[in-house]
């Protein structure tokens, strides 16, 4: 088996991190480095624990102790080692599907930087395997069921942590892999985990926040592309300009509305279309409410953002080692509760847009403005668009069902030791589904606003909306008699997924 190469590196050092830069590093594929700051804190940390422990008779949770309801159970010196291997063997229990591959990297990137903080007790040695999972595309097998979301994601992070004890399954080049397969092949050996390592490994945030880190990014580039889409769609209903005034939406004072406004004026700038005499009033709230919907969610993109940028630059696990204070916490900085809410807050703000982006598509079809029933020449005999609005509809009626909060729910466990749990990776593995079923919305809405667009011919739009028709007809072409509509659909879809 040979190694992936990669061509650039990203020192870990404990400085901030911005979201923007984990999207680079993982879609240019740069190769972790662990930086001299962040190896000298993990060092310094690991010494000074294993002193604690050689000095210290008093029990530690995690450390030598059983763990939840066992809290108090004294563990023996000698059996510390093989505590912590029985934690993530016993703890490796998700169910469910598999964790999407492009997730389970960012697991390991942002399991690597909250333990390079120097806070959690572990092996340099632990850190530089999963830096080596990372840069080869080593990734573990992972399941979407099994976290409570506090006391950390436990049965996610076990299954991510099990391959560096040789154990469980990894994709290796694309393909599943017994672990001890694939590292026999590369010539390494398994870790060992030294005492509070595996509770480090599994106490953390991190199957949580690679979810919400995703959904942010894809959430920007959602609302980016709905403008543009929103503003074809305006284009091909005839609508007006005027509800994207700067006036009228300055005088709101909601900052995400006032940037909506400002980006559909310079979309539309230049526009025959918009500019034409208009024989109506106005027009409908799915266009001439666009500013306040798209406004409010882009705000609400922006505040995720915010907390989840927190998130990852935090240190998460439990119990918390601060050497300069002599100083071991256990506290519950493992509790999803921040993530959850704001996963939950982010769905309904990206729901909202397909929910609005498929009501302009019951618009487009309507047979008025001077456009043609369902889009399409000769209805009657031909359905045209008739149906992919259906298709858009079911899938706006699943977001708002997925849209109900999983973090107000909460149930005992652990012998009601843990008696109060965020189920942020529920919020998580929802939100993600909301985010996929966003981009289907957005591609049938893109396949029908195109369709109508072409019947304002001769007349133009503006360079920008020109340009994203031209480069999308070289994709998806007009419909002029019923089709098999899945295929266009389908690659509406790959479309809107793949940027513009």
């Amino acid at each position: 088996m040979s190694r992936e190469v990669y061509m650039k590196n990203y020192t870990i050092n404990n400085n901030w991190i911005s979201l923007e830069e984990i999207d680079e590093i993982l879609e240019d594929h740069h190769t972790l480095v662990l930086g001299d700051d962040a190896r000298a804190a993990i060092k310094k940390c690991r010494t000074y624990l294993d002193e604690k422990i050689k000095r210290h008779d008093k029990l530690i949770y995690g450390i030598n102790t059983g763990f939840g309801s066992l809290c108090n159970t004294a563990i023996d010196e000698k059996d510390l080692e093989q505590l912590q291997t029985n934690l993530v063997r016993s703890h490796a229990c998700g169910a469910g599907e598999e964790v999407p591959q492009e997730i389970v990297k960012r697991m390991l990137l942002l399991k690597v930087l909250g333990l390079s903080h120097g806070s959690s007790g572990v092996q340099v040695a632990t850190v530089e395997r999963l830096i080596y999972f990372f840069n080869n595309n080593i990734l573990p097998v992972v399941y979407q069921q099994g976290s409570l979301g506090a006391s950390g994601d436990l049965a996610p992070l076990a299954h991510l942590s099990l391959p560096l004890l040789g154990e469980g399954e990894v994709y290796f080049q694309g393909v599943k892999h017994a672990t001890s397969d694939v590292l026999k092949a590369l010539h390494l050996e398994p870790i060992v985990l030294q005492s509070k390592e595996g509770l480090a490994l599994l106490n953390g945030t991190q199957f949580m926040s690679s979810y919400a880190s995703y959904c942010v990014s894809k959430g920007k580039q959602l609302w980016n592309q709905w403008n543009k889409v929103a503003a074809l769609s305006l284009e091909g209903y005839d609508g007006r300009l005027n509800p994207f005034q700067a006036n009228v939406n300055e005088i709101r004072n909601q900052v995400g509305q006032i940037e909506t406004a400002q980006i559909f004026r310079e979309l539309l700038a230049g526009s025959e279309i918009v500019a034409q005499e208009k024989a109506h009033v106005q027009d409908p709230y799915s266009f001439r409410c666009i500013p306040q919907v798209h406004g409010a969610s882009k705000d609400a993109i922006d505040y995720a953002a915010m907390i989840v940028e927190r998130e990852v630059n935090a240190v998460t696990d439990n119990p918390t080692i601060f050497p300069d204070d002599d100083d071991v916490v256990s506290a519950g900085n493992f509790h999803g509760q921040p993530l959850a809410i704001t996963m939950d807050f982010l769905a309904i703000a990206l729901a909202e847009m397909g929910s609005i982006s498929e009501r302009r598509v019951y618009k487009l079809i309507s047979g008025t403005r001077g456009l043609p029933a369902f889009l399409v020449a000769n209805p009657g005999l031909n359905s045209g668009f008739m149906i992919p609005q259906y298709a858009g509809a079911s899938v706006v009626s699943q977001n708002k069902q997925l849209c109900t909060p999983a973090s107000i729910d909460t149930i005992d466990s652990s012998n009601g030791q843990e008696d109060h749990v965020s189920m942020g990776a529920n919020a998580a593995t929802k939100l993600y589904r909301i985010v996929e079923n966003c981009f289907t919305i957005q591609g049938i809405e893109l396949l029908n606003a195109a369709q109508a667009f072409e019947f304002r011919r001769p007349l133009k739009s503006s360079k920008v909306l020109e340009e994203l028709f031209t480069a999308y007809r070289q994709k998806v072409n007009f419909v002029n008699d019923d089709t098999y509509l899945h295929p266009l659909m389908m690659e509406s879809v790959k479309f809107v997924k793949e940027k513009f």
